[in-house]
């Protein structure tokens, strides 16, 4: 799954045409402290409360105002746990997803994320999780079976996601075990690109506190 699968319709994005009070008023509605401004297709920045509040006039619309936007976007074919990385590294709460021609998609909510984790069962019966990159040619489940299985562990699932842009695959591996190091030295004398590792208990533990931290900011 990539990011273009989870894109929420229910948050439409501000215009340059609309008022910051328009702006507070959805953010408040859709419970989010960021909002994407767009001009047609064409997608101009976020906007959080605060840049709204500090507005010379919020009953006017943006475009004629002076704005403080940040840019943060992902595209459509990024996977998702580079959604959850870039929603952590600007402490956002959505974050607008773009096409290669960078234009506005929709976006995605951590609230989207947190379902997806909890309905995709990545992390049934797995205790670790291993994200490898490589070419389509290279990808041999039997073969990464095997190395795994040398290191006294099991494959409890797997699931290829494309990346058209760079013409690789990643290669998601549910583990049954939380020690991961001898597996991920394994793989990588073998030539495999270890894109990304998890362990079950901390990856859900840090996005959880992170959902619940906003869910108390919101006051919900």
């Amino acid at each position: 799954m990539n990011a273009f699968d989870l894109i929420n319709d229910g948050i439409p994005p501000l215009k340059l045409s609309d008022t910051g009070l328009k702006g507070l008023h959805w953010m408040e509605e859709f419970k989010v402290e960021h909002l994407p401004i767009v001009d047609g297709s064409k997608y101009v920045g976020m906007i959080s409360e605060e840049d709204v509040l500090r507005l010379s006039a919020m009953d006017q619309t943006m475009e004629t105002q002076k704005l403080s936007l940040i840019h943060p976007h992902v595209r459509k074919n990024q996977p998702v746990f580079e959604v959850v990385k870039m929603l952590a590294k600007e402490q956002l709460s959505l974050i607008p997803v773009l096409d290669e021609s960078d234009r506005y998609l929709g976006l995605i909510t951590l609230s989207d994320v947190m379902k997806h984790y909890a309905e995709s069962g990545i992390f049934d019966d797995a205790n670790g999780v291993i994200v490898l990159e490589m070419s389509p040619q290279q990808y041999s489940l039997a073969e990464i079976a095997r190395l795994v299985e040398t290191e006294d562990a099991r494959i409890m699932g797997s699931y290829v996601t494309p990346n058209a842009a760079q013409e690789t695959v990643d290669v998601t591996l549910k583990i049954n075990q939380q020690e991961l190091s001898r597996i991920l030295a394994s793989l990588t004398r073998h030539g495999y690109y270890v894109k990304e590792h998890y362990q079950q208990n901390q990856f859900m533990d840090d996005l959880k506190s992170r959902y619940d931290t906003l869910m108390n900011y919101l006051g919900i």
